[in-house]
């Protein structure tokens, strides 16, 4: 398969004090690491690209970390997790879904607590074309606080035979969530659910 070749990569970090009601102890922070890469299989049609996830595999590592570090470094605080990809409109949406295992598996092996499937989003879209990245916990997927979503985009990217890659982790879920259901502090951590 082709080699991954990496334009440029950008990391957009929020810290949520408040969102108009009382401030929380600590801040919710939110990061997304997003990766500009050529897309081997723009303008054709190509029957067995599946290939090519294990070659996004160490570019998924790395933004996993990338996420890690802009949250302070520590793997521990990380609560939510997501991933997406824009496809350049010479590709085609199947193209972001490579994105799905490498990107996925990345950020299941980087943080200790991560049963829960990473949600996903992908779309064929223009430069400058902007993406919410769904978020659920990392652990358990049906922990309503932290239901969640990410807006990201570049303005420049990506171009028609390139990918956006995403990754998006938080340290928490919404800072005023109170519609109830499952908490943090009730997971069971037996199935990715609940």
């Amino acid at each position: 398969m082709p080699e991954v070749k990496v334009r440029k990569t950008l990391v957009q970090v929020e810290t949520i004090f408040h969102e108009g009601g009382p401030a929380p102890d600590t801040p919710t922070k939110r990061a997304a690491a997003m990766a500009v890469i050529e897309n081997p299989f723009a303008g054709q049609y190509v029957e067995d690209i599946a290939p090519f996830m294990k070659d996004l595999e160490p570019l998924g590592a790395e933004m996993a970390q990338m996420c890690i570090d802009a949250l302070g470094g520590d793997a521990s605080l990380i609560e939510g997790y997501g991933k997406g990809a824009i496809t350049g409109v010479n590709g085609e949406i199947e193209h972001g879904a490579l994105w799905h295992v490498p990107g996925g598996y990345a950020m299941r092996d980087a943080i200790e607590k991560s049963l829960a499937i990473v949600p996903s989003t992908k779309k064929v879209g223009a430069a400058g074309a902007r993406l919410d990245v769904p978020i659920t916990h990392t652990n358990a997927a049906y922990v309503r606080t932290h239901y969640d979503a990410i807006e990201v985009g570049i303005p420049d990217a990506p171009r028609p035979n390139e990918i956006v890659l995403v990754l998006a982790m938080t340290t928490g879920g919404r800072v005023h969530a109170r519609i109830g259901g499952l908490t943090k502090d009730t997971i069971k951590g037996e199935d990715g659910l609940r």
